[in-house]
């Protein structure tokens, strides 16, 4: 599985918030709350759904403490900030160089992708973790825990020095 090189432009983003870790994962409550509200969101500049995590600078991605906590978000595009509905809130995705991995299946078998990008992919690619947000955008092709489910999973990175 090999990623694409992308250099991302800033992008503006509304939506929700939650705190959580890998052993108290509140990914659930955050989408429940998200969906239901996502088409009050004016500006968009897409469908796409993006799911962003961001996390400590010091976080450990070979996951041996599933208690360090981040901030996941579940947010729209948008061209603007204007009309930012209540209850969300407006964040800016700083651009950058990025590595864009396809995960095909099911949302259960994405940490079975992780596990490759961190532990076998980086290591040997040139590349090491630039300390900016990671996301998904979870498109038209995006199913859930549909064994047929696509998603781009966005890694930020620079070249090693």
């Amino acid at each position: 599985m090999e990623p694409r090189i992308e250099t991302l432009a800033e992008k503006k983003l509304v939506g929700k918030r939650l705190r959580m870790s890998f052993a108290h994962d509140r990914t659930f409550e955050l989408w429940r709350s998200f969906m239901p509200e996502r088409n009050s969101i004016k500006h968009g500049v897409s469908t796409d759904l993006f799911s962003l995590q961001v996390y400590e600078a010091a976080h450990d991605f070979t996951f041996l403490n599933p208690a360090a906590e981040f901030e996941n978000w579940a947010a729209k595009e948008v061209s603007d900030f204007a009309d930012v509905p209540a209850g969300m809130e407006a964040f800016t995705l700083s651009g950058g160089l990025y590595a864009v991995f396809l995960h095909k299946g099911a949302a259960a078998t994405g940490p079975e992708t992780f596990r490759y990008i961190f532990g076998s992919w980086l290591p040997h690619s040139g590349y090491e973790l630039d300390n900016r947000p990671h996301f998904e955008i979870l498109g038209p092709k995006y199913k859930n825990n549909d064994p047929a489910s696509e998603e781009d999973i966005w890694i930020p990175i620079r070249k090693k020095v």
